[in-house]
Formats: C-alpha cells, sequence, structure tokens
C-alpha cells in the first residue's frame, strides 16, 4: 500500500455546483453572516454546507450534529453521488492574484500519520495540535457516514516532477465557487493516469529526507480528529478488518509547497498592557540580546504606532524568528491577539501600552526543515492565502 493512494471518491451529480460547495469550516468564525449569506445562497438545494457544521455556530451542540448525520445518509439514499471508483482528481484553484493553484485529491493511510511533536512519521503536522480541540470534532466524525476533506498536505518538490504531465483528458467539474472564491476545474485520474501520479509520490517518498514526506499546511485538527476516530475503532477490529476499512483511509488534497500560486503570508502579533520597555526588558530575561546584528541571530521588529525597534537574538530557541518569539511570549504570558498585515498591526499598537511584532514571510524552504528540527511549527507560524483561497468541500468519501 502507498502512502498517498486513489480512492472512490463520490461526486453529487445533477446540482448546482457552486451551490455544493462552500468553503472550509474553520473560516469566517467571527463573521456568521458569511455563514447566514451561504444559506440563503444555497435555499433548499444539496449542498455541502448541510453536511459539515461551520465552527461560528459550534454552539448550536448536538442537535446540529444529528442533523447533519441525518443529511448525509440522506444524500445517500437519494443517489446523489457518482463514484468515481478507484480514481484521483487533478484540482486547479484560481487565487486571487489571477494564479492557478494546482492539487490531487487522494486518500492517504493514517496509520502513516502521527501528530504528536517530534514524530518521525511520514506524514506529520506543522503546529502544535491543541488536544482541547479534538473531542468536539471527534463528536462530530465518529457516527458520520462520509468526509469532506479541507485538510491540504504539502510535499516538498522543488523540481515539481509530481505534477509534471497531469492528465487532463476526463474533465469532471469547472465553477465559479460562491461569495468570492473565485474559480474551480477538476479532472479524473483514473487507471494509468492516476497509477503514475502514484508511482512518482512512491519514488519521491524514498529520497525524502528524514521520512518527511507530506507536512498538513491547512487542516491540523480536521486530520489529527481522523486520525484520533481511526485509532479509537480500529481497537476492536482484527488485522485484517484494520487494513480493508474504509476509515483507516482519509481523503485529503496535495499540493506542492513550491507551487508559484501558492503564498506564504506571515502572521504578526500584538501584546496590550505593556510598553516599550517593559517587552524589551523582558526580552533580555529570557534571551541573549544584541542591538546590532551578529552571526546566527535572530532579527526582532517591535512597532509602536509609526516607531520602529529593533533587536537581535543571539541564543534562538527555534529554527525560525517566529518560534524564537512565540516561546517568549508564551513564557511570559501577555495579552496578545495574531494579525495579518503591517498596517493593520501598528493601528493596533498606535497607544503607549500596546507593542507590536511584525515578523518577516517565512521561507517556503524553511517549513520542511523546521518540522525536521523542530518537530513543528509554532502556531500561527503562517497563512495560506485569505479565508475566500482556503479549500472548498467538494468531492467526499465514504468511512463506513
Amino acid at each position: 500500500m502507498s502512502i498517498f493512494n486513489k480512492a472512490n471518491i463520490l461526486l453529487p451529480e445533477c446540482v448546482d455546483m457552486e451551490k455544493w460547495s462552500v468553503v472550509a469550516c474553520d473560516q469566517y468564525t467571527a463573521q456568521p453572516e458569511y455563514w447566514k449569506k451561504a444559506e440563503e445562497l444555497v435555499g433548499n438545494n444539496p449542498s455541502t454546507l448541510n453536511i459539515v457544521y461551520p465552527e461560528a455556530f459550534l454552539s448550536e451542540g448536538d442537535g446540529r450534529i444529528e442533523k447533519i448525520n441525518a443529511t448525509m445518509k440522506e444524500y445517500i439514499s437519494k443517489n446523489i453521488f457518482a463514484v468515481l471508483k478507484d480514481s484521483l482528481v487533478y484540482v486547479e484553484r484560481t487565487m486571487n492574484s489571477g494564479k492557478i493553484r494546482r492539487g490531487i485529491v487522494g486518500s492517504i493511510d493514517l496509520e502513516e500519520y502521527d501528530f504528536s511533536k517530534g514524530s518521525k512519521s511520514a506524514i506529520r503536522a506543522t503546529e502544535g495540535t491543541i488536544l482541547e480541540r479534538i473531542p468536539p470534532r471527534v463528536k462530530i466524525r465518529e457516527k458520520a457516514p462520509l468526509e469532506l476533506p479541507h485538510a491540504i498536505l504539502l510535499v516538498n518538490d522543488e523540481k515539481d516532477g509530481i505534477f509534471a504531465g497531469i492528465d487532463k483528458s476526463n474533465p469532471l467539474y469547472d465553477f465559479d465557487l460562491m461569495a468570492g472564491g473565485n474559480h474551480i476545474a477538476g479532472w479524473r485520474l483514473s487507471g494509468a493516469s492516476a497509477d503514475t501520479v502514484i508511482d512518482k509520490i512512491n519514488k519521491f517518498a524514498k529520497t525524502a529526507p528524514d521520512n518527511l514526506v507530506f507536512a498538513v499546511g491547512d487542516g491540523n485538527h480536521s486530520l489529527a480528529t481522523a486520525k484520533t476516530c481511526w485509532e479509537n475503532l480500529k481497537k476492536n477490529l482484527s488485522k485484517e478488518e484494520q487494513h480493508k476499512h474504509p476509515a483507516r483511509y482519509c481523503l485529503v488534497e496535495i499540493e506542492n509547497i513550491h507551487d508559484k500560486a501558492l503564498e506564504f503570508e506571515p502572521i504578526h502579533r500584538v501584546v496590550f498592557g505593556k510598553t516599550f520597555n517593559d517587552v524589551k526588558s523582558d526580552l533580555s530575561k529570557v534571551y541573549n540580546i544584541s542591538n546590532t546584528a551578529v552571526e546566527n541571530s535572530q532579527e526582532i521588529v517591535l512597532v509602536q504606532g509609526k516607531a520602529t525597534d529593533k533587536v537581535y537574538v543571539t541564543n534562538p530557541s527555534s529554527n525560525l524568528t517566529v518560534g524564537t518569539l512565540q516561546n517568549f511570549l508564551d513564557k511570559m504570558g501577555y495579552e496578545l491577539d495574531y494579525i495579518h498585515g503591517d498596517d493593520v498591526v501598528r493601528q493596533l499598537s498606535d497607544r503607549d501600552d500596546a507593542v507590536g511584532f511584525i515578523l518577516p514571510c517565512p521561507k517556503k524552504s524553511d517549513l520542511f526543515e523546521t518540522v525536521i528540527l523542530d518537530g513543528a511549527l509554532p502556531r500561527k507560524t503562517f497563512s495560506m492565502g485569505e479565508a475566500n483561497e482556503k479549500r472548498f468541500y467538494l468531492e467526499a468519501k465514504k468511512i463506513i
């Protein structure tokens, strides 16, 4: 069995695809109005909106979970899905920049994935998993007959060999996504076309440094939930049953971290209730600080409104500047927020008792190295695009 495999992928037939496909449930969590507008657009039409649980509405509790599971069973019984047997799906997603981001949807073996820090598994989390976030998600998944992926796994394929020469002779869908999600198109890969991709991945896996083949770029907690459910389930299965059980294999999209359309953005920090002098004094208690750059030091940029100051940590605690900074912030227990955009950081820190930290954009080449060296990236290290560029639910797979 390969680390990445074909699957019996479900796609709806005879539905309005724009209304069917909705953005990942962990987006717009503080904007329930986005989801209300999605509900208005969907109306009574079949939609993934009815079979996922937007986190903006988690307060609705178990009643919504029961409705989700019932709707999944209804969609299955009404045969709204076509089954793409033993297939992969090649995806091209138009981004806000106009660039095309490429992906391949298939299944991974959850036995090859371990989200614990320091794991040496072939598939690893890129950020620390917050264990308290898993049980509510398990409750949603454990009785669900279907899974719909929003997890994106990254492969460090600098030569772009895996995506070269993809077969686009069998189109599946081509439509505009709702609410400014731009455009998406997909092609079925089956038979020799799918086997060629899997063979490339298998060959690539043999040379992956430290056995790290896939790093989870988006959907860390979604994948951790699938793993937890599988570990609970397999306790009562024989070895043969475990091998065949569909819940062992999780549907994901893989993307090349070197894809030109895959853009990383830094996530900055703002600390409240502290002054410039407070923060610099505390930094000097935790790290060795220099006012000038020295070999192997990391630059910390502090701002307060239009004012900017810099210090250099000569004994960093992480491979990345953001990790060194986050370790300090965690140790101090400051009140803080995570912010996109330099201008927003300066705006929020434009007061006597706030300090912003503007972080460098992480290099794509640093991600895999840091997961290998540090075990995982610090939380909120980077964002893969804006909210409307996140993965939309589209394909599905049975897990019972």
